[in-house]
């Protein structure tokens, strides 16, 4: 699996039980400690490894760093970050590169590897199959306010904890549920990265927005402008897939919100819905049933109403 699908990341099958799977992120401070910058960045990139249904196995670090300016103690506190985050999901951390640069920006090259009867990727979802999300949207439209020093401490800490939360225990649920398409929720936003999984499939999605997850402060931020460039990109380019139906801009930014670290989105049999859902409260995700998939012409069809605005209560992982 190469460039043709515009998949998560590259597959390269060794033998008929294992493939090796290869990806790599990386991205600008978006919050003002080192040591949690380093995390999020960590959990951002090895997440294309856990929507292929992979593990990671180990990774590189990839560094831009202004020397000048900025001190190496703070360059070891990103980088400990980072470590211990592929800690906690059971990888290695085995050198990498560094280069100078005005602006400092951090990420991985992951390597993983997934058994290739069990791959998931963004091209394989199916009639009748029912969308899971695994985290609640609105991580660009925060990360601006915190960039912009007008979001509250306590916003801060949320959004924070689910860009730190690694996508392992929602891979784990999707491969057990028996899913077969899926994708993470990255820089193309709900939006974009559902459009690629549908656009050349035959397929329909409906998507249904009064089950769909929104962090706190999110709505009320974009309906006052704040949210990153690329969201408003991801909207042009989505919108001539899209069908709505009385939602206002503010409702279809938020869908198009340019995410880091998000969820993985994927798809189930109907049946599968309930007992996904609570494997994935258990493995401490916030995660929803938001629509379903049917044969069509490749359109992101929206259902009547708004988004929830109520912010549900993060579990800890």
């Amino acid at each position: 699996m190469g460039t043709d699908s515009g998949d998560d990341a590259a597959v390269w099958q060794i033998s008929p039980e294992r493939a090796l799977v290869v990806t790599v992120d990386f991205i600008t401070p978006i919050v003002d400690e080192p040591y949690i910058w380093g995390q999020i960045a960590a959990a951002n990139a090895v997440s294309d490894i856990y929507a292929m249904g992979g593990e990671p196995i180990f990774a590189l670090n990839l560094v831009n760093w202004n020397s000048s300016e900025l001190p190496a103690s703070m360059l070891v506190e990103l980088l400990k970050g980072a470590s211990d985050k592929a800690n906690e999901g059971n990888w290695l951390v085995v050198g990498g590169h560094s280069v100078e640069d005005p602006e400092p920006k951090y990420g991985m090259c992951v390597v993983g590897e997934v058994d290739p009867r069990r791959l998931l990727n963004n091209t394989a979802l199916r009639p009748g199959d029912s969308l899971i999300l695994t985290k609640p949207l609105g991580t660009g439209i925060l990360t601006t306010a915190i960039k912009a020093q007008s979001l509250s401490q306590e916003r801060q800490n949320t959004v924070v904890k689910y860009m730190r939360q690694l996508n392992r225990g929602a891979k784990d649920v999707a491969v057990k549920r028996g899913a077969a398409g899926a994708t993470d929720i990255t820089g193309f936003g709900l939006l974009g990265h559902l459009k690629k999984m549908i656009a050349d499939q035959r397929l329909d999605a409906h998507l249904e927005l009064s089950q769909i997850p929104l962090m706190d402060g999110a709505y009320q931020l974009a309906k006052a402008k704040v949210m990153p460039g690329g969201s408003k990109r991801n909207l042009d380019w989505v919108r001539p897939a899209l069908v709505t139906n009385g939602q206002d801009e503010t409702d279809l930014i938020i869908l198009a919100d340019a995410q880091t670290s998000g969820g993985l989105l994927f798809g189930v049999e109907p049946a599968q819905v309930a007992e996904t859902l609570v494997d994935l409260a258990e493995a401490g995700y916030v995660a929803a049933m938001i629509g379903q998939v049917a044969v069509g012409r490749g359109k992101i069809i929206l259902s009547a109403g708004h988004i929830n605005h109520e912010f549900p209560e993060f579990p800890e992982p």
